[in-house]
């Protein structure tokens, strides 16, 4: 029998008792049971050549791997630390190039722009972050365009030198 033969059968035989096993591990955590027995399924499918030759010793060989693998997510748990909540970041740009330069130049303009005045960050806030038509801010503020357009411009450049 080839390695992915063997891994179906294996797979159909044994994955659900497997599950039903981690699940009562995990007192009915769900989610878990599911990436557990995921896990369990990769490393055996990992070492199908080396897995014992009959189907009793192959379900105690998964039943052990499923059990250490309960054992190391409570052990891991307990020595993570605890998570929190965080306000709202989602304006903040991120990619995956966060180097310590991005970071540095990220803390940057953070500090910069808590020196501009109120009016400046809310203008700023408005036209960058949240991306408001101008036309809108105009209105909501009660002036022309050109005042919103003018306002900006100074605000830009207060930012810049305060980046200076």
């Amino acid at each position: 029998m080839d390695a992915d033969a063997r891994m179906t059968a294996l797979h159909a035989a044994h994955s659900r008792d497997v599950y039903y096993f981690i699940l009562k591990l995990t007192r009915g955590a769900r989610q878990t049971s599911e990436d557990l027995t995921q896990e369990t399924m990769v490393r055996a499918w990992r070492h199908v050549n080396g897995l014992p030759p009959n189907s009793e010793e192959e379900r105690r060989w998964l039943f052990t791997v499923a059990r250490r693998l309960v054992i190391d997510s409570v052990r891991s748990r307990r020595y993570r630390p605890v998570e929190v909540g965080v306000g709202d970041l989602t304006w903040v740009a991120t990619g995956s190039d966060e180097t310590g330069d991005t970071a540095l130049a990220s803390k940057a303009v953070r500090s910069a722009f808590a020196q501009l005045s109120e009016a400046n960050r809310a203008l700023l806030s408005d036209v960058y972050l949240r991306g408001e038509p101008i036309e809108r801010i105009a209105d909501r503020l009660g002036v022309p365009v050109g005042t919103v357009k003018s306002r900006t411009h100074y605000a830009r450049k207060a930012l810049r030198e305060a980046l200076a």
